[in-house]
Order: C-alpha cells, then structure tokens, then sequence
C-alpha cells in the first residue's frame, strides 16, 4: 500500500508513520492523539527476520488474533493498550512507549531453551512458570537480559523510568497474563506450551500490555501434542518453503482464531444471597456488588428457616433442578438458622455471612460458628470476603472467574507496590 492510500482507513485520518515492524505498521490518528492505528501485514518472519515469506490473508487473521486475546485480558480486568478493531486487518491501540523487552513465560521446556540449557528435557514442566526476559535488538538476535540489566537500563517513557518497582509489577502481569491465557485454552484441551508479550508505557504513566499477541507470539500443542502444534513453529521448522507449506500454516494460524471464539463461554454459575429478613437488606445488596465487580451472576431472596422453613426448602428445590452451578450465602443474624438448614438438606456450597451488629457481635458470629455435627456451612463476616469465597468456588470450573480472582490479586500487589514507592521516596515533611 502506498502512503497516500492510507490516509484514511475506517474514517480515521492517519498522520506520520510511528514505527514499522516484520509484520505490522503503526501509525498516529490525527483527530485521536493517545491513540494509534496498527495494521497487520499479509508476511510472516523467522530468524530475526532473515526468513520471510508473503502470507496472504495473515494480516486479517492475525488482527482477529490479536483482538480476540486482548478482549479476553480486558474481560477479566487486565490492563492493556488495546481499543478496537476498525476493519479486518487493523485495530485502535492507545499510544505508548514502548518498553524495549520480550516477555516469555514457560510452562514446558522446548525450543531455544533446550539449546541453551543442555541435559533438560524436552517438556519438562516448569512450576511455577519459567519467567525470561530478551533485549529487542534483532542485530544481535534478541540478547537474553537478567533483571538487573533492565534497571540499570534505566529507560524513561513518558516520563517513567523503568526502575524495580515497575520490572515487578511487568514481571507479575507477565505471569498473570499467561496464566490466564493458559487456563483458557485448557477449556480447549490445547495447552499453551510458552508465549512473549510486550509492554508500553501510555501518556498518563499507566503499564499496559501492548503491541500484538497472535500466533506469532506463543506455542499451542492442542493435547498436549507437539506433533498437534499450531504455532508459528511450523514454519519455522521447513527448510524449503513450499506454496502448500505456507498454506498449512495459514490453516493453522486460521484455527488459532477460529477457537479464540470458544474461549469466553457464557457464566453457568450463580450466587444465591439468602437473607432471613427485609431488614438484612442492605448487608446483602454489598455482597451483591461485590459480585457484580468480579462479573459473578447472584441473586437476592428472602427466607425464613425459622419462620417458613418449608418455604425455605421449597426456594432451595428450585436452585438443585436449574441444572446451574450455585453458591448459597446465608445472611441471618441473632440465631442464623438459614445457613444450617440449607447446608443439612443440600450438597450446595453454603457460607454464612451474618449481618453483626456492634451490641451483639459475639453471639451473632457464634450460632453461625457454633452448628450441628454433619454440616458444612463456613463463615465469614465481611461482605467482599462471602463474595469472594463464593467466587473461589465457582472458579473451579470456570476459568473467566478464574481469571478475574487473579487479576484481583495482582492489582492488590500493585497497589502495594506504589503505596511503598509513594511512601519511601516523599521527603519528610
């Protein structure tokens, strides 16, 4: 394509040509200056790009790669650069610096890490995930960097020097990423053998997951069969590239985005919030928004075990013949006989979150303490916590809940990790 041709694409008029790659061009939207266009290339490269063939129709496919795994990471709060797509060879990326190393995480031992490291297996199981870190420098193929090389690197994008601090929050979202990744192609009997992504640094300071992540980026043995692999591995095998070579790579490549759209299947979990009175009301609409933050279906009801135990049974019948996986939270204080009954005449998961009350704290956590022999009802007294724990246990088989709690958990860390920079670098007051 020439210049002029891409003046405009989609209704976005485009301005200078910010960087150009192997396989992908990035260029400014004038009328959006925090936000570029990538267009993806019909080329595919190997060998720090010493092998390079035309691939026709691998920009589009690697657009809907790309798009597709950068939704899924947005979905279950993972920070990244990505926007949307525009057409079907190119996307809106929010504009970044970008930090000028690979990536890689590991789970089996394969590839150049055979070659580097002598005597290991081939797929030996790395737990927890192998984490390594590549210079980008095609001239010198990509030097594998400790940690410390990166700090003392001490690069500066958009006025953020890439210190510690940040080399632990993008190593931990490293992991987070392929975790995530992991466990959703594990819904697909397909295990993600290793992968690299990349980092950018946005205006406003902010870490993101950026450039591409397609089938380029990872290694897919679906099985756990490397015979089975649909990677970019295939083509970098062939000695002798043949026209229907290229075309078992692109069926390949193909498949990778066909299955990408099996990878977010609706929620089949629910949580029931059983409250024994109106009064508990507003304790259980905080359980419910904790579950609305962490994208877990629930629902409110009012009950009685005391007053209308037949009732009580009679709403827990219509949650076992719904065929759906279901967590009941109970939310009765004084004497919390709600929790006890749903727990004595069902296999569901019940957990106790009483609704204390400051001149009655102790008696209240106790009867949902204190049950019969034969029940398995646990407690917890904070609403997040009951939202939380109901969502550990529908994470179990689903892997988006999953990915959420993850993610939670990682954002928990970086919060840390800025308060303790913030705190130890303002001078006394």
């Amino acid at each position: 394509m020439t210049r002029s041709s891409l003046s405009i694409v989609a209704g976005y008029a485009l301005g200078n040509l910010i960087t150009e790659g192997k396989t992908k061009k990035v260029y400014e939207i004038l009328q959006s200056p925090d936000e570029v266009l990538i267009i993806s290339k019909d080329r595919i490269t190997a060998g720090d790009g010493t092998k390079a063939h035309v691939l026709e129709g691998k920009a589009a496919i690697s657009t809907q790669t790309t798009s597709k795994v950068f939704e899924i990471l947005n979905s279950v709060g993972i920070k990244t650069s990505f926007i949307k797509v525009v057409n079907e060879t190119a996307f809106i990326a929010r504009k970044c610096e970008m930090v000028p190393i690979e990536w890689v995480t590991r789970r089996l031992a394969t590839g150049s890490f055979l070659r580097r490291y002598p005597g290991v297996p081939e797929g030996y199981k790395f737990n927890p995930p192998l984490q390594e870190t590549f210079f980008k420098d095609d001239a010198n193929h990509d030097p594998q960097w400790a940690q410390e090389q990166i700090i003392s690197a001490g690069f500066n994008l958009n006025g953020v020097t890439i210190a510690k601090d940040e080399v632990d929050i993008m190593r931990r979202c490293t992991l987070l990423v392929f975790e995530v990744l992991e466990k959703a192609w594990a819904s697909q009997d397909c295990c993600l053998v290793d992968m690299k992504i990349e980092f950018g640094i946005d205006s406003k300071g902010e870490i993101l997951v950026s450039d591409v992540i397609d089938s380029d980026s990872w290694r897919l043995w679906p099985s756990g069969d490397k015979k089975l692999m649909k990677d970019k591995q295939v083509y970098r095998n062939l000695s002798n590239v043949t026209l229907s070579d290229l075309d078992t790579v692109k069926r390949n490549f193909k498949w990778v985005a066909e299955q990408l759209e099996s990878l977010t299947p609706p929620t089949t979990g629910l949580v029931v919030i059983l409250m024994g009175s109106p009064s508990d009301e507003e304790h259980c609409r905080k359980i419910e928004k904790e579950c609305h933050k962490l994208n877990v279906p629930s629902q409110l009801r009012v009950t009685s075990a005391h007053k209308g135990t037949e009732d009580t049974l009679n709403i827990l019948a219509e949650y076992e013949g719904s065929n759906k996986k279901v967590v009941l939270i109970a939310v009765a204080g004084r004497s919390n006989g709600l929790g006890p009954v749903l727990s004595g005449n069902s296999v569901y998961p019940v957990i106790n979150c009483p609704p204390v009350k400051t001149d009655n704290v102790s008696q209240d956590i106790w009867s949902s303490v204190n049950t019969p022999t034969g029940l398995g009802c646990t407690t917890v007294i904070h609403p997040s916590a009951a939202a939380i724990a109901a969502a550990q246990i529908l994470a179990l088989s689903d892997h988006l809940i999953w990915s959420r709690l993850r993610t939670l958990a990682f954002n928990n860390y970086v919060s840390l990790k800025r308060a303790d920079k913030i705190i130890r670098t303002t001078p006394m007051q």
